[in-house]
């Protein structure tokens, strides 16, 4: 068992929901992910056993696609924008200094469980470049300092 406490009924729920339709895998990993914000490596083995495939299938498609997180998220989720558009506009040094300011990798939460850092690969603010996201709420022309700035003010709102 995991040590982190996570809500079996729902997982089950969703498992339960979605278990007979065609390829249902992604929505059931997608449905976990959409109720509990992650999914636990617990619930693995009742995929498995629901969908009748291994473990390892399960747990492949989970680390396949980065979309999906094994471990609870931040209270805030800031992605940053790793297109084109945004590489063209310095988003290789934000993204250093998102990772430093911060003191986390992609795909990571900060210690106090306030931010999680996560790359996303277009945001639609291509000529607002370098463009990051923060709980849906996208930022344009984001430089270092402004995004010290946007993290002081998503920390003083919470």
């Amino acid at each position: 068992m995991s040590q982190l406490v996570w809500d079996k009924n729902a997982v089950v729920g969703v498992i339960d929901g979605l278990k007979a339709k065609p390829g249902a895998l992604l929505p059931i990993l997608h449905g976990i992910q959409d109720a509990l914000g992650y999914i636990p490596a617990d619930s693995v083995p009742l995929i498995a056993a629901a969908l009748n495939v291994s473990r390892a299938e399960v747990h492949g498609v989970i680390t396949f696609y980065h979309y999906f997180r094994e471990t609870p998220p931040g209270r805030h989720t800031v992605h940053i924008c790793r297109a084109e558009s945004c590489q063209s506009m310095n988003s290789k040094g934000l993204e250093a200094h998102a990772k430093a300011a911060l003191g986390i990798d992609y795909h990571e939460t900060t210690a106090d469980g306030v931010f999680s850092l996560e790359p996303v690969y277009c945001l639609g603010n291509c000529a607002c470049s370098p463009a990051i996201s923060i709980d849906g709420e996208t930022y344009g022309r984001v430089s270092p300092e402004r995004f010290d700035e946007i993290l002081t003010d998503v920390r003083a709102q919470a």
